[in-house]
């Protein structure tokens, strides 16, 4: 965790982005590394745990790390949470809460806060069009004999 933190304040105080660090270990050893890029790339995907991942991921050559936990700076965001849900971590350890980030300007929580709404509901609005078109590439997805599950 304390790793975590450094990249952090590293990060921050180099200009990369906002106050977030994290790690992902595997078997107590740093495989993967990332802190907040967002404003230095240009990049609103590009959050600490996201960083992290696509570090471990290319230093495993891995897209499944079923076998790390990830230690970051603060409560995962619903899109970095999502990302540790797909890369199949297990385990994940916090220091500061999404209620902190809030307090710093950060809308963490409001985003939590959105996603149980009904779509109408939302602040983003969200529309459906051309399913039936779509769902043809569902259905080859789904008679592919070859695919890589994940």
């Amino acid at each position: 965790m304390r790793e975590a933190i450094k990249l952090a304040e590293d990060g921050m105080r180099a200009g990369r982005g906002g106050p977030f660090g994290c790690v992902v270990v595997r078997r107590g050893e740093v495989v993967g590394r990332g802190n907040n890029r967002v404003t230095s790339t240009n990049d609103p995907t590009a959050h600490a745990e996201i960083t992290a991942i696509r570090d471990a991921c290319a230093s495993l050559k891995t897209f499944q790390l079923t076998d790390c936990e990830l230690y970051t700076s603060c409560e995962p965001c619903p899109m970095c949470l999502s990302a540790i849900y797909w890369a199949r971590i297990p385990e994940i350890y916090f220091a500061n809460t999404r209620q902190d980030a809030a307090e710093i300007g950060f809308d963490d929580d409001f985003i939590y806060r959105q996603i149980p709404l009904p779509l109408e509901e939302r602040t983003i609005k969200i529309r459906q069009l051309l399913r039936h078109e779509g769902i043809a590439t569902f259905k080859n997805w789904a008679a592919k004999s070859d695919k890589v599950r994940y």
